[in-house]
């Protein structure tokens, strides 16, 4: 059992530190929000009251959190996790930031004598709560299996991807590949019904096919055509698509900063800006499709 500090109790934090809890381990949870902690202490877990409360004397502290800008001040300002941490503890974050945003972290993690790896994940909402996510882990060979016994009762699938901020290179790269294909796919359904071929059995081909990808055989944006996804239930959430776009326009930005173009990157983050400046952002990101079924040019 481990004495864990987890800061960031959101849709994905709290079902990932329940999940924790559940493994066995001594959770403190912290966060803003006073409904999302009494939910972690009905389920187990400890609350601290605040920054300072939550790193104490703790062997592994974890962020889940929506930006660079909040990680870094989270772990490094004044009351930071950083200065409370003892020395030798584990530092994981989970969040989805920015790959110098990441570097950094590693930098000053380490003038504190703590040992860290950049851990973002995918999944989605479901697989936190399944504990069936995929982790993508950059960091020190040491640090990586110190910390893959507390990933691995969160999720499935732990990937060591090299070096101090890889995690995150991997993740903005592969959301830039899930964004293009949803766009794709759901432009293939929109094609398929004007040319009179049911969703299913676009769906059987696509998926015995060529074509095969994930946006089609595990999350496609058709209601009817698989059981358990957003699109059956009024593209309520799984992966909202603010948070889509949050990680497309984090590849172009990493694609600017590298001198590399991606134009369908690109042109996927434009989608998505114009599906969220029509008040869509709560939305799962496979409503997308309702976008490209009004044949607008984007």
């Amino acid at each position: 059992m481990a004495k864990i500090g987890f800061v960031g109790l959101g849709h994905m934090g709290l079902p990932m530190a329940i999940n924790l809890v559940k493994a066995g381990h001594q959770v403190t949870g912290y966060d803003l929000q006073q409904s999302a902690l009494q939910h972690f202490s009905q389920s187990g877990g400890l609350i601290a009251q605040n920054i300072h409360e939550v790193a104490q004397e703790k062997d592994v502290l974890i962020t889940m959190l929506q930006n660079g800008e909040q990680v870094l001040n989270v772990c490094h300002s004044n009351n930071g996790l950083f200065l409370t941490a003892k020395k030798g503890a584990l530092y994981i974050d989970c969040s989805t930031i920015d790959v110098n945003s990441a570097r950094e972290l590693h930098h000053l993690a380490k003038q504190y004598q703590l040992h860290v790896v950049d851990a973002p994940v995918s999944g989605g909402v479901a697989g936190a709560g399944a504990a069936t996510l995929t982790f993508m882990v950059g960091g020190e060979e040491d640090a990586f299996h110190a910390a893959k016994p507390v990933l691995g009762a969160m999720g499935q699938k732990i990937i060591h991807t090299g070096g101090a901020g890889s995690g995150q290179a991997a993740k903005i790269c592969n959301n830039m590949v899930l964004g293009i294909s949803m766009i794709a796919i759901s432009e293939a359904f929109i094609l398929a019904e004007h040319l009179q071929l049911s969703p299913q059995k676009l769906f059987e081909v696509v998926s015995n096919a060529s074509g095969q990808c994930w946006a089609m055989t595990k999350y496609a944006p058709v209601a009817g055509v698989l059981e358990n996804v957003p699109a059956n239930n009024d593209y309520k959430p799984g992966f909202a698509a603010a948070m889509m776009l949050k990680d497309l326009l984090l590849s172009q930005e990493s694609a600017r900063s590298v001198n590399v173009n991606t134009p369908l990157g690109a042109k996927a983050t434009a989608i998505y800006q114009h599906f969220i400046d029509q008040g869509r952002g709560n939305s799962d990101f496979s409503a997308i499709i309702k976008l490209i079924s009004q044949g607008e040019e984007v």
